[in-house]
This record gives C-alpha cells, structure tokens and sequence, in this order.
C-alpha cells in the first residue's frame, strides 16, 4: 500500500495542483493539516481535499480561522487567517472545524499529527527533522509531522518520523512544493518536489489586500 503526504498546504491552489498532478499513483492521500492561511486561494484548498475525501488533521492556522487559537501571529499570518475567515462558505467551514487534532489512518500504522504528538498545547512545539527520534513514535509505523515547513525524513526499527514539507509554502531553502509517498509494504519513504508557477501566486496576492511579501517570499523558499 502506498501513501502520499502533504501538509500545509496554506490557501495555494497552484502548488496544490502541482503536487497532486506530480505524485506517483497511490492509494490514499493524508494531509498534515494547515489546509488554510498566507495565500489566496483557501476555498479551493478546502473543496479539493473534500472532494477527495482526504483525512486531515487541524493545523494552527485552521483553528485560527474556526476561532480555536490561543496564539499570536504574524502580520501575513494574521491577514491570511482573516482573508480565509471572509473566503469560505459555511460549508467550508464546518469541514475545517471538524477536523482532529489527531489522526490514526491505514488501519492505525500511520498517525497525523501537525505539531508534536506530545504537544497539549497542539501547535507550541515545532519538531524539526533533526529532532527527529524513535521517541516520537507510539504504536504506529509511521508518523506524519507538518507545522515547520521543513522536510525531511528519518527511518528507525521503530518505524519513520517524516514531515512531507509544505506544499504552499516552503521554508527550507526550496521554493518547490512539497510532499512524501510512503510504502507501507516495504516501510520506505519518499521525499518529492515539484516546481510550480510561482509567479502566478505572486500576482494573485497582489489582486487581494494580503501583504505583498507573502508572494515574494515564496520564490526563495523561507
């Protein structure tokens, strides 16, 4: 059986479309969460992983947008919650409330989660790959991380601790949209990249009143 992953996704219909039309044939796709949030195109975002009926775990930015988040942000994290919050239909926003926190898939060898799965504050910690460690790991095979933006991927006799990166917007030196595909026969995993039409993004949020540098910054990957 065979997995993709992706994970904060961030309203970036473009580089969505780019990851999903890239990745190899699988059985099931898992989102890490943050659907929402920075780019223009939430709504779309949204509908996409419900018509494919995609399991999703609640990111920070989602919670934001439902109300549920205890926590600053940013100005272009604060304008992205706040354009989601006027984009989505009530609908749309039913489906982000529903969401877990948590998520066990695969008849429970994979675990969703968006921050760190010890977290009870869900989104306060932020595990980077070289954290990764077989402590991470409960009863699952492997665990699915999103939250820093960051790929990477560790493989231990435990299982594997894998953050797939970000589809929408990158911030490890990569402008590539992100993701993984997991071989839950073979218990391997693979990191992807697919480049997209930045540019596109780039002149989207300048059609809206989201602050210009949330395009700009995508053409350098942070």
């Amino acid at each position: 059986m065979k997995v993709g992953l992706i994970s904060d996704v961030h309203g970036n219909r473009v580089a969505l479309e780019a990851v999903l039309d890239d990745m190899p044939p699988v059985d099931e796709v898992l989102c890490a969460g943050d659907v929402v949030g920075y780019n223009p195109w939430p709504a779309a975002c949204v509908d996409v992983l419900r018509e494919r009926s995609v399991p999703t775990v609640m990111g920070n930015h989602d919670a934001a947008v439902v109300g549920d988040a205890p926590f600053r942000f940013n100005e272009m994290a604060r304008a992205g919650v706040k354009h989601a919050s006027e984009q989505l239909s009530e609908g749309q926003l039913a489906w982000l409330e529903s969401l877990p926190d948590e998520r066990l898939a695969c008849d429970g060898r994979v675990k969703l989660v968006h921050g760190h799965p010890d977290d009870p504050d869900r989104y306060t910690r932020y595990t980077y790959p070289r954290e990764f460690s077989p402590g991470l790991l409960d009863e699952e095979d492997v665990l699915v991380l999103g939250h820093t933006h960051v790929q990477g991927v560790e493989q231990f006799a435990e299982g594997i601790v894998i953050n797939p990166g970000s589809v929408g917007q990158p911030r490890d030196g990569d402008p590539r949209a992100a993701y993984a595909v997991v071989d839950l026969d073979a218990l391997t995993a693979e990191t992807h990249r697919v480049e997209y039409d930045i540019d596109a993004v780039q002149e989207a949020v300048r059609e809206t009143d989201l602050p210009k540098r949330i395009g700009t910054r995508l053409a350098r990957g942070e």
